[in-house]
């Protein structure tokens, strides 16, 4: 479905496809669909993680506790991805067409949200274990890795949209795309710093800077405040 309601590639919706051969554009709907459904395996593959500690009769509650690392991570990177979720809808409701490029960048997108399970498990279990160790300075400088190529794939659709304004619905999206992509440079330096800090310094520091990013994303949804009234 396009942005009017019409069917894609429809008389009365936007061209999606050329006469010659090569790589046809087409409408968001199926990689809306997927998208999404990706998006939820994902979010559901981390609440997996979430099992029942190994305790003597009468200790559950002192190993329920002793896991707060895992309730951390679960929390974390849930609200990680449905801020991406929430990103991702509104940056496709912008889009009329898909070309090679956009899907490449998407796929992207999709691959880094799908392995965030792993190192979300990876810090979990090893600051469960030491929370000031070798192995948790190792765990959050993977988790840093994941997340900061996920925002790295943001910074390609919104560079790609820069590029091919013909991708995208009528109006004037040339704020909601410059916004984009300093958003998504922040996310890229944000988890290298907190993956630096939490190698060289203490992981519980980049705990905390994973924990905000996701809150930032959130804030800036509809853009960056100071930009938007400079703007408008």
């Amino acid at each position: 479905m396009t942005a009017d309601g019409s069917e894609a590639g429809s008389p009365t919706g936007p061209p999606t496809g050329h006469g010659g051969e090569g790589f046809a554009q087409a409408g968001t709907g199926r990689v809306e669909a997927f998208s999404d459904a990706v998006f939820a395996i994902a979010m559901t593959i981390l609440a997996l993680e979430m099992r029942t500690p190994d305790h003597p009769s009468g200790g559950l509650l002192p190993a329920l506790w002793h896991q707060w690392p895992v309730y951390l991570g679960y929390l974390t990177s849930f609200a990680y991805i449905g801020v991406i979720w929430l990103n991702h809808h509104q940056a496709f409701t912008r889009v009329r067409v898909v070309d090679r490029s956009l899907h490449a960048a998407n796929l992207t997108l999709l691959l880094t949200t799908a392995a965030l399970a792993f190192p979300t498990a990876v810090v979990s279990d090893a600051v469960q274990s030491d929370i000031g160790g070798a192995d948790a300075r190792t765990a959050v400088a993977l988790y840093a890795l994941i997340a900061a190529a996920m925002c790295a794939s943001w910074r390609w659709i919104y560079i790609h949209l820069a590029r091919r304004p013909d991708l995208l619905t009528s109006g004037d999206h040339r704020r909601y795309i410059r916004h984009g992509r300093m958003r998504s440079s922040t996310g890229v330096v944000g988890y290298a710093l907190g993956g630096a800090l939490g190698w060289f310094v203490h992981p519980a520091i980049a705990l905390g800077l994973f924990l905000l990013l996701p809150i930032f994303y959130f804030a800036t949804s509809e853009g960056l405040p100071r930009l938007s009234r400079r703007g408008g």
